[in-house]
């Protein structure tokens, strides 16, 4: 099937993401980051995983159950009373995203919900949309890679469907890259990795 390997496209520019976000509804940015950023905010992830603050992530909303059958990563939660430096940073540079968004697409981005993904050798996630059938607020999903020298052997990679019955794209999750979709639109999935694969992930959304 079709594959996205994000290390050999061109650095894209926020108005290249903003006009796939106007038109196709989703978009991937292989250089969102410098090498010398996903660095620190990787570091930044190993440490608070080796501190044993990372719990099993849930599926549904409020009371989320889990169930390693559907999802098996660990999450930490990111905000401005919890992140260290390199999580700031990221924070503030998806807050400049979400001025954008809002400025060029009036979307009415309000805030984020944001963190670390760790999924240990084996885990994955089901197909899904991020978008609860009870919650609309969930308008804008971002997924940042922090995985150095991923290789495809690696497994890991996002399956996502540009159109909901055909053929999907897999996405490698490299560092430093950025993919960005509507939260209502499109399913996707995390194939089971074959070794520790880390990223941020979060939704923009509206009140």
């Amino acid at each position: 099937m079709p594959a996205i390997d994000a290390s050999a496209d061109a650095p894209a520019t926020v108005a290249g993401l903003l006009d796939a976000l106007a038109g196709p509804g989703w978009h991937v940015d292989p250089a969102f980051l410098d090498a010398d950023a996903v660095a620190a905010l990787r570091a930044e992830c190993l440490r608070a995983h080796a501190a044993g603050t990372f719990h099993a992530a849930g599926v549904g909303r409020g009371q989320a159950r889990v169930n390693a059958g559907i999802r098996g990563d660990q999450v930490l939660w990111l905000d401005p009373d919890s992140a260290g430096p390199a999580g700031m940073a990221i924070l503030d540079r998806l807050e400049d995203l979400r001025r954008a968004v809002n400025r060029d697409l009036c979307l009415g981005l309000f805030d984020l919900e944001l963190h670390f993904a760790h999924y240990p050798p084996g885990a994955g996630y089901q197909r899904h949309l991020d978008r609860f059938r009870d919650d609309d607020r969930r308008a804008l999903t971002v997924i940042l890679y922090l995985n150095e020298a991923w290789r495809p052997e690696h497994g890991g990679q996002l399956r996502f469907w540009p159109e909901a019955d055909g053929e999907p794209l897999d996405i490698e999750p490299r560092a430093g890259t950025l993919v960005t979709f509507l939260s209502d639109r499109f399913w996707h999935e995390v194939l089971p990795t074959r070794q520790a694969r880390l990223s941020v992930t979060g939704w923009f959304r509206r009140r």
